[in-house]
C-alpha cells in the first residue's frame, strides 16, 4: 500500500468485528460498527461544510467517546485533526484556532461561553459542531454532534474527492520548550510505524505488513485485542498514541467516567472492565493511584492488569515499587519521550525487578549527541542532547525556524532533538539531567516562565517577576513565583494566583511565591533563572 493511514486501518478492523466494542466511557459503549458510523456521518457533514484536503478540524473536548470519532472522522475526510488544551483561556485558544487554520472546531457545549469571546475573530472556521452536556445545551451558533453522528451518509464509508494518504497529517499542539504553543507534523504512515506499525512490543504482538493482516489476524483465537483504560488526557500525546495503539489492535479504548481525576474510580473502572493495561502521566496519576491502594488494600481485583504506562513526566522508583506491591501480574513501562520524538528511552519495572529495570535504555533508533554534533560515548562524561531517527515528524506547522533548530541532521541523518540533556553510563543507560531550557512540566503540562511573568507584570503591585519550577511531590514541579513588588506593597499568593487565573490556564497559576527586593537582572535585561531558583528553593526551605 502508498503509506498506511490509520484510518484504513480501523476501518479495516470495524467491518471485520462491528459488534465488539470499540470505545467505553462509564456506562456509554460505542461498537466498532458504531464508531466507524458515526465517524463516517460527522465527515460527510464536514465535507458538506465546504472543508477541502488537509483541512484542519480542531478536538476541544473533554475525555470520551466524541474525541476518537473526531479524529477518525477528520482522518477519513483526509482532514487534519488537532488537538485543543480544554484548559486554556480565551487568548490562548485563539491563538492555537488561528495558528493551526483551523477551519472546524467540535466542542464540548460547556466550553461555548469561553468560544463566544473569540468566535468573531475566527473567521476562516466554517463549522461549530457541539457535544450537549447536562447543564449545557448545544449554543444557537453550533450544530448538534449527536444530530449529525446519529446519520447514516448516502454512502459509506465517507469518501472526499481527493482520497487518503499516508502523506496526510495530525497535528499534534504541544507547548514544546520555548516560545509559543506549535504543531508538530505527523504524517499518519510516519506515526503508524513509530507506534508500533500495527503492534505492541510490551504485549508481544508483531507489526502488522498489509491491510489484509490487520483483518485477519483478528481471526486469530491468539490475538491480543486488550482494553486500556486511558486516564490520562486525550488532548495530549501520550493519551492520544494510547488509544491509537489500542485501535490498531482492534482492542477497547475506555476512558474515566468523571472529567477530575479520580484515583478511586480508576481502580473501580480496571476492575470492572478488567482492563489489561492503563496510561497515566507521572505522579500527579500515579500518586494519588497509589494511596488509594494504601488506603484499601485488597479492596480492587486488579489481576488483569499487564501494563501500566507513562510518558511526558519523570516519576520515582518508589511510587512504582508501591503500585506493583498491589497490581503484581503488572510491569510499569515508562517511556522517554515527547510529541516531536517518540522513543528516545524506556524503562521497565516488574514485580520483585525493579531496581534492576528501572533504569532508562536508549531506544533502538536514538543515540547522544554533543553539540557540535558529536556522538557520546557510553562512560565518557560527555553531556549532550538525546536524538532520535527512523519515522519522524516533518516539522513544526507554519514554524520552519523551530523546525530546524529541532529537527538536525548528524552523521548524515534526520534526528528530532526535543532538548533533552544526558550521559551515557558505561552500560548504556541513560543518567537524564533534564531539559535545557526553563521550561517547566508540571503533571504532564509544559509552562513557559515568560507567559506567566509577563501575566503577573500586569498586577499593579509587581514591578519585576521572574517564575520557576520547584520540586512538587505530586506534580514533579509547581509554579514558583518570585516577585519584586511596588514600593509600599505587599501582593499575597492568593492575590498573584487569581490574576494569573483570569489571563491564563489555571495550572499556569504560581502556587509558591517569594518576595525579593530586586530580582538582580544583568544590564542586558537577562535573568539568571539558576540562581533565582537557587533562591527561590532557599526562601522556601525546599532541597533541590
Amino acid at each position: 500500500m502508498a503509506g498506511w493511514t490509520l484510518v484504513a486501518v480501523w476501518e479495516a478492523i470495524a467491518a471485520a468485528q462491528p459488534e465488539r466494542p470499540a470505545l467505553i466511557q462509564g456506562e456509554r459503549t460505542v461498537s466498532w460498527g458504531a464508531f466507524d458510523a458515526r465517524a463516517d456521518a460527522l465527515a460527510a457533514h464536514l465535507i458538506g461544510k465546504g472543508l477541502g484536503r488537509q483541512a484542519k478540524v480542531a478536538a476541544y473536548l473533554f475525555n470520551g467517546p466524541e474525541y476518537l470519532e473526531t479524529y477518525f472522522a477528520a482522518f477519513k475526510g483526509g482532514f487534519a485533526p488537532v488537538n485543543t488544551n480544554y484548559r486554556y483561556g480565551p487568548e490562548e485558544l485563539l491563538y492555537l484556532f488561528d495558528n493551526a487554520d483551523a477551519e472546524a472546531i467540535v466542542f464540548h457545549a460547556g466550553f461555548a461561553g469561553t468560544l463566544e469571546a473569540i468566535r468573531d475573530r475566527l473567521p476562516r472556521v466554517k463549522a461549530w459542531v457541539a457535544v450537549a452536556e447536562p447543564g449545557h445545551a448545544v449554543p444557537a451558533w453550533a450544530e448538534d454532534y449527536e444530530a449529525i453522528a446519529g446519520r447514516t451518509p448516502a454512502e459509506r464509508p465517507a469518501q472526499a474527492p481527493w482520497g487518503r494518504s499516508g502523506d496526510d497529517l495530525l497535528l499534534l499542539y504541544t507547548g514544546g520548550t520555548t516560545g509559543m504553543p506549535k504543531g508538530v507534523m505527523w504524517r499518519q504512515d510516519d506515526l503508524f510505524n513509530v507506534i508500533g506499525a500495527g503492534g505492541h512490543a510490551a504485549m508481544g504482538v508483531e507489526p502488522v505488513t498489509s491491510l489484509e493482516e490487520v483483518a485477519a489476524r483478528l481471526e486469530s483465537p491468539g490475538h491480543v485485542r486488550p482494553t486500556a483504560l486511558i486516564a490520562c488526557p486525550l488532548m495530549h500525546g501520550t493519551g492520544q498514541f494510547s488509544a491509537f495503539i489500542t485501535l490498531n489492535l482492534g482492542g477497547t479504548v475506555a476512558t474515566l467516567p468523571s472529567r477530575k481525576f479520580d484515583a478511586a474510580e480508576l481502580w473501580n473502572e480496571a476492575e470492572r472492565l478488567k482492563a489489561d493495561s492503563i496510561a497515566i502521566v507521572g505522579l500527579a496519576f500515579s500518586t494519588p493511584m497509589l494511596e488509594a491502594l494504601e488506603a484499601h488494600p485488597g479492596r480492587w481485583d486488579l489481576s488483569s492488569v499487564k501494563l501500566m504506562s507513562s510518558s511526558g513526566s519523570m516519576w520515582s522508583q518508589e511510587n512504582k515499587r508501591g503500585l506493583l506491591r498491589h497490581a503484581t501480574n503488572a510491569v510499569i513501562y515508562d517511556s522517554l519521550g515527547s510529541s516531536e520524538a517518540v522513543g528516545l528511552g524506556a524503562s521497565a519495572s516488574a514485580p520483585g525487578q525493579e531496581a534492576a529495570t528501572a533504569a532508562f535504555m536508549l531506544g533502538p533508533n536514538c543515540a547522544v549527541f554533543t553539540e557540535d554534533g558529536r556522538r557520546v560515548e557510553p562512560g565518557s562524561g560527555e553531556r549532550g542532547m538525546v536524538a532520535v531517527s527512523g519515522f519522524l515528524p516533518t516539522g513544526y506547522y507554519k514554524d520552519p525556524e523551530k523546525s530546524a533548530k529541532t529537527f538536525r541532521t548528524f552523521e548524515g541523518q534526520r534526528w528530532s532533538v526535543p532538548g533533552d540533556w544526558a550521559e551515557v553510563n558505561p552500560d548504556g543507560t541513560l543518567k537524564l539531567l533534564g531539559r535545557g531550557s526553563v521550561c517547566i512540566n508540571t503533571g504532564g503540562e509544559k509552562v513557559f516562565p515568560e507567559e506567566v511573568e509577563e501575566a503577573l507584570k500586569t498586577h499593579p503591585a509587581v514591578r519585576d517577576a521572574v517564575v520557576v519550577g520547584v520540586p512538587d511531590p505530586r506534580f514533579g514541579e509547581r509554579i514558583c513565583a518570585v516577585v519584586e513588588p511596588e514600593a509600599n506593597t505587599e501582593p499575597t499568593l492568593a492575590d498573584l494566583s487569581q490574576h494569573v487565573h483570569g489571563r491564563l490556564a489555571g495550572y499556569k497559576a504560581p502556587r509558591e511565591l517569594v518576595l525579593v527586593e530586586s530580582i538582580g537582572r544583568a544590564p542586558n535585561g537577562k535573568v539568571d533563572y539558576k540562581a533565582v531558583k537557587e533562591r527561590a528553593l532557599a526562601e522556601l526551605g525546599t532541597p533541590a
